[in-house]
């Protein structure tokens, strides 16, 4: 008989934690949004305790999202607890995912606590927990690097007080496929009321095996639920990849005899969201969503896929998402035929005002680019100042004169707090001529620790997609900007990444 894996997907929580990955609420609903139209089982929405502003991300998702179950990280005291169940009221479905660190390392290094201290405190975290909401999930931090002994003590006591998913997490990534699989299976071998409670898995990257030890937790271990993030965003070297683990079990189910709810069409719309909104450009050759995934190069293969496409394509492109008929729209198009489009690519702007902005940028940018592609249409409304409150910062306007043995010179015009000032730069090159423009006014003394360009596709006509990461005072954000010129989208990018830094939200590290 043909088990459930359960998809838990943590990109707006464990995925956000990465340097510079921080999302607005709206940003949030977004994706969250998308997620749910590609089915995924459980949506961890955030940390409510950590800043006001999760929680009324974690609220705002709660609220909306009717076909997933929402869930809540908290770390086991009462307050996290509790804020966690006040933001998830409004869910059809939620969990709440409380979680304590029992290695030794993270026990005396960082909790400072004794193991019988940490028992305690997980024992009473579940029990608060499970007088709140009927489903609680069970973290013990640093999980695979804890005593055998001392983890199967609390994982048995945890499940006697309600918990009804034990999740074993490789929070450092330290594992290797069979001994994490066999860890795993010992456990569930050891703990007498294992039976009770669904055992799932949660790993990093920092080896390159977050995917490969997730599927060897399933299959040697016999977990049934995968905690995975999209393009397996998340900190330091990230999280398992939900596009792999899925297609991986979609593709070889004849090896793990497994069913999955994931409406596998929607994976390419859900990378490129949390790509432009993170600007975290995905690998050209990342498994299943990266740009040379279905590409083939040699001509022995072209020639293979040609006669046969199982030759050399183990997956079909269009079953995960990829267009063959990108052009889908130009400057004679009409607005119904623009949130059409928008549908089609499983995108749901919340007003008729967000609409029409986005409809005014899609017929200003066929104006300049006689080709629109579903590419520039998802840059369009991942643009944060098409759903964004107001902002601080905006570009109105730029002018900028590079020529050959000249220094380049930028002149540009924006507007603070809804006031338009102008500033004016030199530079080593229009892009740099641009930036210092604008700091000359703001003065933010933040530190630039990445720049990046990418097509958002492939002409030179082509959209660039710009990600600036600044860095003050200890805090790191993403900003995105696209535009086809590429001084321009470095402008927006530079704006949007001010606009993050004046958000005043205080977050709590936490890790699973």
């Amino acid at each position: 008989m043909t088990d459930k894996l359960i998809i838990f997907d943590t990109t707006l929580r464990d995925g956000e934690q990465s340097p510079g990955a921080s999302m607005t609420k709206d940003e949030k609903l977004r994706i969250a949004r998308q997620l749910e139209r590609l089915r995924v089982d459980v949506i961890e929405a955030g940390f409510a305790a950590s800043s006001n502003g999760d929680f009324e991300a974690v609220q705002s998702i709660a609220n909306a999202i009717k076909d997933s179950t929402i869930c809540s990280l908290s770390r086991a005291n009462d307050r996290d607890i509790s804020r966690a169940a006040e933001a998830l009221r409004g869910a059809n479905s939620s969990r709440i995912h409380t979680f304590i660190a029992t290695s030794p390392l993270h026990m005396e290094k960082k909790l400072r606590m004794t193991p019988d201290q940490v028992l305690e405190q997980a024992k009473q975290a579940v029990r608060f927990a499970r007088n709140l909401v009927s489903d609680v999930e069970f973290s013990p931090e640093d999980g695979y690097r804890s005593d055998m002994d001392f983890l199967c003590r609390v994982l048995e006591a945890v499940i006697n007080e309600g918990a009804t998913t034990l999740n074993i997490p490789d929070t450092v990534g330290y594992a290797v496929p069979e001994l994490y699989g066999n860890f795993i299976k010992t456990l569930r071998e050891r703990v007498p009321n294992s039976d009770k409670a669904i055992w799932s898995v949660h790993c990093h990257n920092d080896l390159g095996m977050a995917v490969a030890n997730s599927l060897a937790g399933v299959k040697i271990g016999g977990a049934r639920q995968v905690e995975c993030t999209i393009n397996g965003l998340g900190e330091r070297a990230g999280n398992c990849s939900l596009e792999e683990v899925v297609m991986a079990v979609k593709t070889r189910r004849d090896y793990f005899n497994l069913a999955l709810n994931i409406d596998t069409q929607h994976i390419v719309a859900a990378s490129r969201m949390v790509s432009q909104t993170t600007g975290f450009v995905v690998q050209p050759n990342k498994a299943v969503v990266g740009a040379n995934a279905f590409a083939h190069a040699s001509g022995i293969h072209q020639d293979g896929v040609l006669k046969a496409r199982d030759t050399y394509e183990i997956m079909r492109a269009e079953d995960v998402g990829w267009s063959a008929n990108k052009i889908v729209l130009g400057k004679l198009s009409g607005r119904n035929a623009f949130k059409q489009r928008l549908q089609e690519l499983g995108v749901s702007l919340e007003s008729e005002q967000e609409v029409n902005v986005a409809f005014a940028r899609f017929k200003e940018l066929a104006d300049r680019k006689s080709e629109i592609f579903d590419e520039d249409i998802l840059a369009l409304v991942s643009d944060e100042s098409v759903t964004a409150d107001k902002e601080q910062y905006g570009l109105v306007s730029l002018s900028q004169h590079s020529e050959t043995g000249e220094r380049p010179r930028a002149s540009i015009v924006f507007t603070v707090d809804g006031k338009e000032v102008r500033g004016e730069s030199d530079g080593n090159g229009p892009v740099d001529a641009s930036l210092k423009a604008i700091e000359s006014l703001v003065k933010s003394g933040a530190e630039m620790v990445l720049y990046s360009v990418n097509a958002i596709s492939g002409s030179t006509e082509s959209q660039g997609e710009v990600t600036v990461r600044l860095q003050n005072s200890g805090r790191v954000v993403n900003g995105v900007g696209s535009d086809p010129d590429i001084v321009v989208a470095s402008a927006k990018a530079y704006l949007s990444a001010l606009n993050k830094l004046q958000s005043k939200a205080d977050r709590v590290a936490a890790q699973g």
